[in-house]
């Protein structure tokens, strides 16, 4: 049998590059500076339980596979290194598993991936509210489509290529754990509905006292 390792993402400001002050900015402005602090807060708490989880295991021949990654080698390395340098604790993690004797793997088409990219960046960059809307119109008409083709390409390299243990760092929102080989044994490091339904509740500014109750168990170290 084959062990998966799966770490469902919340991604934090280094993982945005440019358009992480626009975030921030409409961030604060739709949740109130207080709660959206709060959730920088949570995503920092996060990843600190990620890492030190990954610090206490041995992961001599793992193979890291990362969502965005389209490269692996010595590009894929230069990757890995330049977003870990501007912030990424994602990233930063996945360059510290390396430097401990873990290999990355090309996890990504390229194509699919810049489809998407280009996608979120045009909602990002709309000066109006009418472009918003029509970017993020755009993005939700196209955006279940990208995401399946994605899932179905990762799903893939994962069969083809997991020799004995790895790692997957995935957005919360994906679902390729059932394209996955039956010989393969998927461990969620945090349950991946939980850090989705945090997502969610707090952008939909759900019930305040389940979207606490999740983000305790989100920064909580990991069992």
């Amino acid at each position: 049998m084959r062990k998966l390792l799966y770490v469902p993402l919340i991604h934090g400001s280094g993982d945005l590059g440019s358009m992480a002050s626009s975030v921030d900015e409409k961030g604060v402005a739709m949740h109130g500076e207080e709660r959206w602090e709060e959730h920088r807060r949570t995503i920092s708490g996060f990843w600190d339980s990620i890492e030190s989880y990954m610090n206490s295991l041995d992961v001599t021949d793992f193979q890291i596979y990362q969502d965005g990654l389209a490269a692996d080698g010595s590009l894929g390395q230069k990757v890995v290194k330049e977003a870990a340098r501007k912030g990424s604790r994602n990233y930063q993690i996945v360059e510290r598993l390396m430097a401990r004797g873990a290999k990355i793997v090309k996890t990504e088409d390229v194509s699919t991936l810049l489809k998407e990219v280009e996608l979120l960046k045009k909602i990002a960059q709309s000066k109006s509210l009418p472009g918003r809307l029509f970017a993020a119109l755009n993005y939700e008409l196209a955006k279940k489509r990208l995401l399946e083709e994605r899932d179905e390409f990762i799903a893939k390299t994962i069969n083809d290529s997991l020799k004995r243990n790895g790692i997957l760092f995935i957005g919360a929102f994906h679902n390729l754990i059932p394209k996955l080989a039956s010989d393969i044994v998927v461990e969620e490091v945090k349950a991946k509905e939980k850090v989705g339904e945090y997502q969610r509740s707090f952008l939909l500014r759900g019930n305040q006292e389940r979207v606490e109750e999740l983000s305790r168990y989100l920064v909580a170290p990991v069992e």
